[in-house]
């Protein structure tokens, strides 16, 4: 992926979106035929040279400092998330290098993981590949197991898996987050091959990909509510929260859970009894193979 095509088409969809009249600039006459600022009226709220944001823009401006970044971002009216992107693709010295070997859970994520018997949970790596699962997870979104170890991924299941349709009722909004949290990676991992080869998949396949890829909304994986429809538990809403492995930023462990007393707590409650004949079957299993 293109650093410098990324950095250009991150600032000019955000200047898009500002208006003139909210901010607090002057005209610089003549009709308007693009939305949003035009580059001197942002290069006038930045503080900086029009000449030196055009550079910056184009993705031609080198070594450029925090201070003029900051500069900008505020400017754009930026979130904490989309600041850290535009750091990133700005300043190549601070941002981390390709990713090499693939990553390991440790023993005591996997551990974590199996200790949360009542609440679904998975951990996420680098382009939102699926790492590892509990059984609760298995049975409230995908059969990560039945799937090749390539096809374990949240943005392949979300935009070419047609069961993602049934199970997200808000699916819209799981797919525009499912992007956002994707380019927030891409703005981590710029020159990634492999992130480079589930963009150009995804876009190749799948015209709401494609579409939502060029809004360059940029999201970090935090926390919130999703809506499930279950075939056997029907809808029910749940809370996640994100909570990032302290030896690896790219590690992630999604947890979901309901409020107590609640029914979506009751169907969790459900979900872990049909869980149950399955981990004993597995442990007859491995019982048999000793």
């Amino acid at each position: 992926m293109d650093r410098a095509q990324q950095l250009s088409e991150f600032l000019k969809s955000r200047r898009a979106r500002l208006r003139p009249d909210e901010n607090g600039v002057g005209s610089f006459g003549g009709q308007r035929r693009v939305p949003g600022l035009r580059r001197e009226e942002l290069a006038l709220l930045a503080g900086v040279s029009v000449d030196y944001y055009t550079r910056l823009e184009q993705g031609r401006a080198r070594n450029a400092s925090a201070d003029v970044l900051d500069a900008v971002a505020g400017a754009l009216g930026l979130d904490a998330d989309e600041r850290a992107y535009l750091h990133n693709l700005a300043k190549p010295g601070s941002a981390r290098k390709r990713p090499g070997r693939p990553q390991q859970v440790r023993p005591e994520m996997r551990q974590a993981l199996e200790a949360l018997s009542a609440v679904p949970a998975y951990i996420i790596g680098r382009r939102l590949d699926v790492l590892a699962w509990n059984e609760l997870a298995r049975l409230l979104i995908a059969d990560f197991p039945a799937l090749p170890t390539t096809e374990r991924n949240m943005a392949r299941l979300v935009f070419l898996d047609e069961a993602a349709h049934e199970l997200y009722p808000d699916w819209e909004t799981k797919a525009r987050d499912t992007v956002a949290n994707l380019r927030f990676d891409a703005g981590r991992h710029p020159d990634d091959p492999q992130l480079a080869t589930l963009v150009g998949e995804l876009s190749l396949h799948s015209p709401d990909f494609r579409r939502l890829w060029a809004d360059h909304n940029v999201r970090g994986k935090t926390r919130g509510r999703k809506r499930f429809a279950h075939p056997r538990l029907g809808e029910l809403a749940l809370d996640y929260v994100a909570m990032r492995a302290p030896d690896d930023p790219d590690m992630t462990m999604m947890i979901y859970s309901a409020p107590i007393g609640s029914d979506a707590a009751a169907a969790l409650h459900l979900l872990a009894s049909l869980a149950a004949p399955c981990a004993a079957t597995t442990d007859l299993r491995a019982q048999r193979s000793l």
